[in-house]
């Protein structure tokens, strides 16, 4: 049901001329142009997150993994090919995506959507509001469930953070992508930052099913 919604999406945005070819270049500095709005975090959403940190890594290996992997792996290569350029390391990047948008029931292809427009896969991108790695997680969330030593830009571990938080505002906000992916970007309210991630989604990261 979520792909004819963000269809419904897609279509109304580019009838507003919302989706244009500029916004690959400018996403990174338009999402940062003003100071998110605050707002203390969930004693639910902590619950959630200090017990995301403590579980196994897993891994996906039915056939429509491998594909997925497969695939991706090009597009990532195309994207990033500086700090990716191994195949093997896009591989294993990919694979803990892929685990982890599938252990918080999030599409893979939106998660890796909002790291292109927070970090443009870059697991050492630091923003200046001091959020780390490549989903841009903000360090007060290790204080906040008492994890001090955990390494943000370890790329493992910044997804096991951020793909826990999308879902929980995801959840909060009933589906709702804009709401949600503005809750995450800080940014509730306004609607710049879920259209950068959404067409990065249906722009380079789209897939058919």
């Amino acid at each position: 049901m979520f792909r004819a919604l963000a269809r419904l999406t897609l279509v109304a945005w580019a009838t507003a001329g919302v989706w244009t070819a500029t916004m690959a270049t400018t996403e990174s500095a338009i999402a940062r142009s003003s100071p998110p709005l605050q707002e203390a975090p969930s004693p639910a959403l902590l619950d959630a997150l200090a017990h995301a940190i403590t579980l196994q890594n897993g891994a996906s290996d039915t056939f429509d993994a491998q594909v997925w992997l497969l695939d991706m792996q090009s597009r990532l290569g195309r994207r990033q090919p500086v700090a990716f350029a191994d195949r093997q390391a896009r591989l294993a990047l990919l694979q803990r995506v892929h685990a982890e948008a599938a252990r918080t029931s999030l599409p893979a292809e939106l998660v890796l959507a909002l790291i292109d427009v927070e970090s443009r896969f870059q697991p050492g991108a630091i923003s200046s509001a001091g959020a780390q790695g490549l989903m841009q997680v903000m360090p007060f969330w290790k204080a906040e469930i008492g994890r001090p030593e955990d390494d943000l830009t370890d790329p493992a571990t910044n997804l096991r953070y951020g793909c826990t938080i999308l879902a929980y505002y995801l959840a909060q906000e009933n589906g709702d992508w804009t709401r949600g992916l503005a809750r995450y970007n800080g940014s509730l309210g306004r609607t710049i930052y879920p259209e950068q991630v959404m067409a990065a989604w249906f722009g380079r990261w789209w897939v058919e099913r």
